[in-house]
C-alpha cells in the first residue's frame, strides 16, 4: 500500500532544480501534507530529504556518463531501494532523462500502482523517436513546456499536458525592462556546467581576441554560475591576455546589456532570446558523444529557437565548425550591421511567441494535485 502523502523526485542538474522548487512550491499550496525525498539541488534539499547532488550529476554527454557510471548505478540503485521500501504516491521526474527514464521503467515494473509524473518533457522527439512508444505504460502524466510536445505523446497514448515554459515568466520583468545596451559589449556564455565551461570558454577567449583586433573598442563580460569557475575563467583570460570582466549568477543582465553574445547551446539560449540579445549559438562536447549523437537526432537544429521556428534563425556553431575564426567573424557581423541585429531580435520574438507565459508552474502543480 503506498503512503499518499509522500512523493519520490529527481531532478539532475541547477536548471531543472530551479524549475522543480518553484513546483513544489505550488503544489505545497494545494496539498499541505506532502512529504518528498529524493535527488536535487540546492533548491530542492530545503524541501525534505532530497540529496543535493546535482553538481556532480551534470555530467555532459555519454563518455562523462561512462567516466562516472560506478558512480550513477549506486546513486540509481540505492533512490530505487528506496522508492521500494517507503512506497510513494508518486514518482516525480524533471528533465534529465538518461537517468530519469530508466528509474520510471524500473519503478513502474516493481510498484504497478505508482504515479509516474514527468515535467519538462525528455526531448526524445529530437534523438530517439522510438523511445517515446516504450514510455507508454510508465508514464501517467507527462508535463510539456513547448506546445508541440503533448501531440507526440497523445499519438502513442501517453497522457499529456501543455502547461507552458516557466522560463518566459521568470523573465518577463526583465524582458520589459527599458536597459540600454552597450553597443560595443559582447557577453561570452560558456554554459553552465563546469565540463561545458572548460570545453567552451578557451574557444570563445580565441575568438574575443580576433574581434579586438578588427575592433578594438569592443568589451567583453561573461558570467559563471559559480565562484570557483569564475576564478577559473579569469586566469583563462588572463593567460591569454584578454580583458573579460568576469562575475557570478549575473549572466540575465548581462544579456540584458549587451550588444551581442556568443551563447552555449542550452537554457541560456532561450534566456538570450526572450532577453533580446542577438547571438550565435556554440557547442562543443566529447568526440565521442558528438560521433554518436550525430547519428541518431532526429531534428535539424539544436537551438530550442530555430526548432520553434523551423529554420535557422540563429546560426549554429557546433563541434568542428565552432572556430575562434568562425565565431568572430559572426560576431563582428552582427555589431557591424545594426539592421541585422535589429532583424534576428524580431525573428526571436516571433519564433518564442507561442510559448505560453502564465503560471506555468501553478498549472503543472495543479495537473498533479489532481492525478495525486
Amino acid at each position: 500500500m503506498s503512503n499518499h502523502s509522500l512523493v519520490a523526485i529527481v531532478a539532475g542538474e541547477e536548471s531543472g532544480d530551479a524549475r522543480a522548487a518553484s513546483l513544489l512550491s505550488h503544489l505545497l499550496t494545494l496539498r499541505k501534507n506532502l512529504s518528498f525525498f529524493g535527488l536535487g539541488g540546492q533548491r530542492l534539499s530545503s524541501f525534505g530529504n532530497i540529496e543535493n547532488w546535482a553538481d556532480r550529476a551534470a555530467v555532459v554527454g555519454l563518455w562523462d556518463v561512462l567516466r562516472h557510471y560506478p558512480w550513477f548505478h549506486a546513486k540509481f540503485h540505492s533512490l530505487l531501494s528506496q522508492i521500494l521500501l517507503l512506497k510513494p504516491a508518486a514518482l516525480l521526474l524533471i528533465d534529465y532523462p538518461g537517468f530519469n527514464l530508466r528509474l520510471a521503467t524500473a519503478v513502474k515494473k516493481k510498484l504497478k500502482d505508482i504515479k509516474v509524473i514527468y515535467y519538462i518533457s525528455p526531448q526524445v522527439w529530437a534523438w530517439n523517436p522510438n523511445r517515446v512508444k516504450k514510455m507508454r505504460g510508465t508514464i501517467d502524466l507527462m508535463l510539456c513546456i513547448f506546445p508541440f510536445e503533448p501531440k507526440i505523446y497523445q499519438k502513442v497514448g501517453i497522457r499529456a499536458l501543455y502547461v507552458g515554459h516557466p522560463l518566459v515568466e521568470e523573465l518577463a520583468e526583465l524582458a520589459n525592462q527599458n536597459i540600454p545596451r552597450n553597443e560595443n559589449l559582447v557577453a561570452l556564455l560558456p554554459g553552465s556546467r563546469e565540463r561545458e565551461v572548460r570545453k567552451i570558454f578557451p574557444t570563445l577567449l580565441a575568438s574575443a581576441s580576433q574581434i579586438h583586433l578588427s575592433r578594438p573598442e569592443i568589451q567583453f563580460a561573461s558570467s559563471s554560475t559559480r565562484h570557483d569557475l569564475a576564478l577559473w575563467m579569469q586566469k583563462e583570460a588572463q593567460k591569454k591576455d584578454i580583458k573579460v570582466e568576469i562575475t557570478v549568477g549575473s549572466a540575465r543582465q548581462l544579456m540584458k546589456r549587451a550588444a551581442v553574445g556568443i551563447v552555449c547551446s542550452g537554457t541560456a539560449t532561450l534566456e538570450a532570446a526572450l532577453l533580446g540579445l542577438p547571438y550565435a549559438l556554440v557547442y562543443k562536447t566529447a568526440w565521442l558523444t558528438y560521433e554518436i549523437a550525430r547519428r541518431v537526432i532526429t531534428v535539424q537544429h539544436l537551438g530550442i529557437v530555430n526548432i520553434l521556428a523551423g529554420k535557422t534563425v540563429v546560426r549554429e556553431f557546433l563541434q568542428h565548425n565552432c572556430t575562434p575564426t568562425k565565431l568572430a567573424d559572426e560576431t563582428l557581423s552582427l555589431l557591424n550591421c545594426h539592421e541585422r541585429r535589429f532583424q534576428l531580435i524580431q525573428e526571436m520574438k516571433k519564433a518564442t511567441s507561442i510559448l505560453r507565459s502564465s503560471n506555468s508552474s501553478r498549472k503543472a502543480a495543479e495537473a498533479i494535485a489532481a492525478l495525486l
